[in-house]
């Protein structure tokens, strides 16, 4: 299904990445951070697609959050530090498929093994910042 950009579609999608954050925070410490992870990766690509669709024109690049990110970097100057911010969480473990697929991670390790050193915590913080960010942009428009 194509999307229409527009503020309300956008306004939507936010909602729904706002829940998908508040899933991943509900998930701290309880031994389930590769759930974690992928909740606040979900988040995160939702809330960028609110901010693309604000945009007004289809996006064009390669996808993926990396992706999106750059191509709003480029399209809105004040988004600048977007790649940055997801760089940091993705060194963190955010990932949409490492999270969920054993076949990402050295045999017998399973994804819900592979992320014990991570501080979810911070990443949640860093997320909420990003959430934030783009939150306030698609508020500007």
């Amino acid at each position: 299904m194509a999307l229409t950009p527009s503020i309300p579609e956008a306004l939507r999608w936010l909602c729904q990445a706002t829940s998908d954050l508040q899933a991943a925070h509900n998930d701290i410490q309880h031994c389930c951070t590769n759930w974690v992870l992928f909740k606040v990766h979900q988040a995160l690509e939702k809330a960028l697609m609110a901010a693309v669709l604000c945009c007004g024109e289809a996006f064009e690049g390669s996808g993926g959050l990396m992706g999106l990110a750059q191509w709003l970097e480029e399209k809105e100057p004040e988004l600048r530090g977007l790649v940055l911010d997801l760089q940091w969480l993705c060194s963190c473990g955010m990932d949409g498929k490492a999270t969920q697929y054993p076949n990402y991670h050295p045999f017998p390790m399973t994804p819900s093994e592979a992320f014990t050193s991570v501080d979810e915590e911070e990443v949640l913080k860093q997320a909420q910042k990003v959430l934030g960010t783009l939150t306030d942009h698609v508020g500007r428009k």
